[in-house]
């Protein structure tokens, strides 16, 4: 019976679980978008909650349990200076989880876990968009090109 067993253990032992999900939500936190596993993605995103409510919170004793869990001082800082400002009149919820298909190499199923209201997605669309109305003028540039030059001359035929 897995009475008040809270969790799920992800095949890994106590340390290399808590390893992995520090290491999710750190990387969560500083890129705000992450692709995983749904089970990874599953178990990180209460401990990304959390994080975010103790930044929200913004006290000393706050920041110093989230710099104990996460691994990169910019992300602290960037979590109680930037996302606790954003989140601030949010009551939950700050994070969505879409399923993204499947791995390739072994068909696991894969999700994506993000912040909800995260410019990251909108950065993507951005570059995307002027990546192709690059590829687009380049097209007419060469079509253009192409009606303007002279039909080739063809060579006598001997």
């Amino acid at each position: 019976m897995r009475h008040r067993n809270y969790g799920k253990k992800l095949s890994r032992n106590t340390e290399h679980r808590r390893a992995l999900l520090r290491n999710l939500v750190t990387s969560l936190i500083l890129r705000e978008r992450i692709e995983t596993t749904v089970a990874k993605a599953k178990a990180a995103r209460p401990v990304a909650e959390w994080m975010i409510t103790l930044a929200k919170r913004g006290d000393l004793q706050a920041r110093r349990q989230a710099a104990s869990y996460l691994l990169d001082p910019g992300a602290v800082k960037f979590l109680f200076e930037d996302l606790s400002k954003r989140y601030a009149s949010r009551q939950g919820g700050y994070t969505r989880l879409v399923h993204a298909g499947w791995r390739r190499g072994d068909g696991a199923d894969l999700a994506v876990l993000e912040l909800v209201g995260t410019e990251a997605l909108q950065r993507l669309a951005a570059r995307r968009a002027k990546k192709a109305d690059a590829r687009r003028k380049a097209e007419e540039e060469a079509a253009k090109a192409e009606k303007q030059a002279p039909p080739p001359e063809e060579e006598e035929k001997k």
